[in-house]
């Protein structure tokens, strides 16, 4: 039985973003900034930068997701091995067949706000805390689908071209303490997937963010404080945290008071701004909350419903020209879109299938 049909948003899916396992890592030109969704101990979407050499791109792996580490509970690269992390099964490595490429993705740069952010931000917050889900209970997993791609850069001859992946499905089962669970993503894992286990819990899952404080001012001061023991030097502090609370909130399920908590904690965080228009992975124009990263020209947007504020989906948009950077303003080097979020009573249990 599905206990949170997909008809039914969550207060994640009303304000959430994207970020429960740790995601893809690519070798990009270094010095480019070490977050799209950060996490402060695995890179994803982004590398590191030279000025004289490109180093070759790998195709990225879904399991080195960005996620900001609270006490003792890693899903990053780190914390997996030390936690004794399995990705095994299902015919990971049978059937696996790469993604098409083509070219680089662009969007319009919507227009920023700062003095609009703290109203949407408030409007979110509410539409978070008024929402009446089912409670998880033990035993059960969070079921999120989505859709995904990215732009990076490829190996060409002596040199490299800037490419983007075809947008492809990824579907993540968790465990409600973080420890189990199960990813398929295509033209990453084949059609059976990859099994997910830990040791110890994973930042994102529905038990650890239960925990969390509920005051926006304590829980922005959590945030600091982890976010500042485990960031690159090259990330500024404010977008780390910025990076660490949309990583608490997607792919995800957190308890109303909490999602709209992390929404009032973005709030205070200098520099967020609102943007008037944004497009989801699978095209649905929304407004989005957004900050962008001084040190590499990228802005990370959470992208909502302009009427009913549920989240869509968010993006990294290349909102500034960064000189040793091939990539050009408007690139999108990352997109995604909530196609489902809800309670399932088993791993790898479809919603509305029979247990």
């Amino acid at each position: 039985m599905n206990a949170s049909p997909s008809h039914q948003p969550h207060p994640a899916e009303w304000t959430e973003t994207q970020g429960l396992l740790p995601s893809a890592e690519r070798d990009l030109p270094a010095g480019r900034h070490q977050l799209h969704k950060e996490q402060m101990m695995a890179q994803i979407h982004e590398d590191l930068r030279t000025a004289t050499h490109v180093a070759p791109v790998k195709r990225p792996n879904p399991f080195l997701r960005r996620t900001v580490l609270l006490p003792a509970m890693a899903f990053t690269l780190a914390g997996a091995v030390a936690g004794g992390l399995a990705l095994t099964g299902g015919g990971a490595d049978d059937g696996k067949t790469a993604l098409a490429t083509g070219p680089a993705l662009t969007t319009q740069v919507g227009t920023a706000d700062a003095k609009g952010a703290p109203e949407l931000l408030d409007r979110i917050s509410l539409a978070a805390a008024d929402t009446s889900v089912p409670t998880p209970h033990q035993g059960q997993y969070v079921y999120i689908a989505s859709k995904v791609a990215s732009t990076y850069y490829r190996e060409d001859g002596d040199g490299s071209k800037v490419v983007s992946d075809k947008l492809h499905s990824r579907q993540v089962w968790s465990s409600l303490d973080g420890k189990d669970g199960w990813l398929i993503e295509a033209g990453q894992t084949g059609d059976n997937g990859v099994t997910l286990a830990s040791k110890v819990p994973s930042a994102s899952a529905y038990d650890t963010l239960a925990e969390l404080p509920t005051d926006p001012d304590a829980l922005l001061q959590r945030i600091y404080r982890e976010s500042d023991a485990h960031r690159d030097a090259e990330v500024p502090r404010d977008q780390a945290a910025f990076v660490a609370i949309g990583d608490l909130l997607t792919e995800s399920y957190p308890p109303a008071k909490v999602g709209a908590a992390l929404y009032r904690a973005a709030a205070k965080i200098p520099g967020v701004v609102a943007v008037d228009d944004a497009t989801d992975a699978t095209g649905r124009h929304g407004i989005a909350i957004a900050r962008e990263n001084p040190a590499d020209g990228e802005r990370t947007e959470w992208i909502f419903d302009k009427n009913s504020l549920r989240f869509l989906g968010e993006r990294t948009v290349v909102v500034k020209k960064v000189a040793d950077s091939q990539f050009k303003v408007g690139t999108v080097t990352f997109t995604s879109a909530i196609t489902d979020r809800s309670i399932v009573d088993a791993n790898k249990q479809i919603p509305g299938q029979a247990s």
